[in-house]
């Protein structure tokens, strides 16, 4: 199914609005307003949220405040026909959270090393405090993320993984290990499941399963958000999901140790995934910016996610020889 039609009955509510010039803190007050709501804006004075009672009522008193702040404006109910398609709406409000993912998972790998680095009895107070703002800040940006997007597993599992160091014993935590042995075989037989509209985490992470774990697996694109899981599948790369990011790693990391694949080809390639999927740069390969580049122009060219797994799968397959050939 594609984009258009697996979207036909989605409907937005649009904020239209003019303005007084002066004074100037009501702009920004509405400004902020419309920040807190997760409102985007499709043309300058044209702003759209996803079409439900909680919008509606969202954008009614803000419409409210305008009218009572001597501006003008109209909320109406829309489907998009042309000039802008659902799917391109869509990614708008996954690219204004994404931003909001990725700046508290900077603060969260700040906040982190401040904790490996800091007296745990003088500090604990204080990264407790925190952290527990940052979980605050988090569930905030989730409540209208509404979407999906792809940042919060990276935002999600960097915050958790301060909450378990604050949370263990240092020792209990130095010695707990990080996961039981498993094999690829352990991994067979299952329906994997993931989100619509993948890239490059979920692009590798297909590859690996279908190439090394099982080359029969099934594998299904559901929703971002409100997906209930069936008996025998597992999901990856999804907010909790069976197998997705954990720490400051990504799904294909997770993924590889789950099913013992230690193969220096295949790390070299989850290095190469991690920089590109949680953009912080740790692993610094040559081939990255390459690599990254190849997998934009895949997802550009092919809107249907078995296609980008058939065309990311080829770029994949051959990085996995590339790496086996510079090894030998």
């Amino acid at each position: 199914m594609n984009d258009d039609a697996s979207s036909a009955d989605q409907r937005w509510l649009l904020l239209i609005h003019q303005l007084p010039s002066k004074p100037a803190y009501f702009r920004v007050k509405v400004w902020r307003r419309l920040q807190g709501i997760g409102a985007v804006a499709v043309k300058s004075t044209v702003y759209a949220l996803p079409a439900n009672a909680e919008t509606q009522e969202d954008f009614e008193w803000l419409l409210k405040e305008i009218v009572e702040g001597g501006g003008e404006a109209m909320v109406c109910e829309a489907r998009l026909i042309d000039g802008l398609s659902d799917g391109q709406a869509r990614a708008l409000f996954d690219a204004a959270r994404d931003e909001n993912y990725q700046e508290i998972s900077k603060e969260a790998r700040e906040l982190s090393s401040r904790f490996i680095a800091s007296d745990k009895d003088d500090d604990g107070a204080e990264l407790r405090s925190q952290t527990k703002r940052l979980r605050k800040r988090l569930a905030d940006i989730a409540a209208i993320d509404f979407f999906g997007a792809t940042g919060r597993l990276s935002a999600e599992s960097l915050v958790a993984e301060i909450e378990r160091k604050l949370a263990e014993d240092t020792d209990m935590t130095n010695a707990t290990p990080e996961v039981s042995a498993q094999t690829a075989a352990d991994l067979k037989g299952h329906v994997w499941v993931t989100r619509k509209g993948i890239h490059v985490d979920r692009i590798a992470c297909s590859w690996l399963i279908r190439r090394f774990i099982d080359p029969d697996a099934v594998i299904r694109f559901v929703p971002g958000k409100g997906y209930e899981p069936k008996a025998g599948e597992l999901r990856f790369d999804m907010f909790e999901g069976e197998i997705t990011h954990e720490g400051d790693r990504c799904s294909f990391e997770v993924l590889l140790t789950r099913a013992g694949l230690t193969e220096p080809a295949l790390q070299a390639i989850a290095e190469i995934v991690h920089d590109i999927d949680l953009k912080d740069g740790k692993f610094g390969r040559e081939e990255t910016t390459g690599i990254a580049s190849l997998i934009s122009g895949v997802c550009s060219a092919n809107a249907q996610d078995e296609e980008r797994i058939a065309q990311g799968g080829a770029v994949f397959d051959n990085l996995y020889q590339y790496f086996k050939s510079k090894r030998t």
